[in-house]
């Protein structure tokens, strides 16, 4: 699954890793039952290191929680380097214009869970807490 257009490569990864295995490394207010709702609608993918996730001034098409690997984001605020249980996507996906604000790649080889905008907005319209607590992640 290709949640933007640079991720051709990106390939399904062998072997589940359990999302609530990473839920202590997450900011904000996303809890257990919000990562086995994302787990239960995403799909399981691999990158390489070097490989682009997400390129700024995009659309936002979806989110990726990181199971393994390190990643970085280069925002205008500054860089930072994240590891698994990171949520990275969501901002564009809770803006008005559904813009990417930054730009991310991988560090070393990983695997993410990728959910999609239809998905995301699915889950917030049945929880409207969902997106506040999506929000807090940022």
């Amino acid at each position: 699954m290709d949640l933007d257009p640079h991720l051709g490569s990106l390939q399904s990864a062998w072997g589940a890793t359990p999302i609530v295995t990473t839920r202590h490394a997450i900011l904000g207010g996303v809890d257990e039952e919000d990562l086995r709702k994302l787990e239960a609608v995403g799909s399981e993918l691999a990158f390489g290191a070097g490989q682009m996730l997400i390129e700024r001034g995009k659309p936002g098409t979806g989110l990726y929680v990181v199971l393994e690997g390190k990643i970085v984001v280069e925002a205008p605020e500054g860089s930072r380097e994240l590891g698994p249980g990171s949520v990275v996507g969501e901002r564009a996906l809770l803006s008005e214009d559904g813009t990417r604000s930054a730009r991310v790649r991988a560090l070393t080889f990983g695997k993410v869970i990728a959910v999609d905008r239809a998905e995301i907005d699915r889950l917030c319209a049945e929880d409207p807490g969902f997106a506040e607590r999506l929000a807090a992640v940022s």
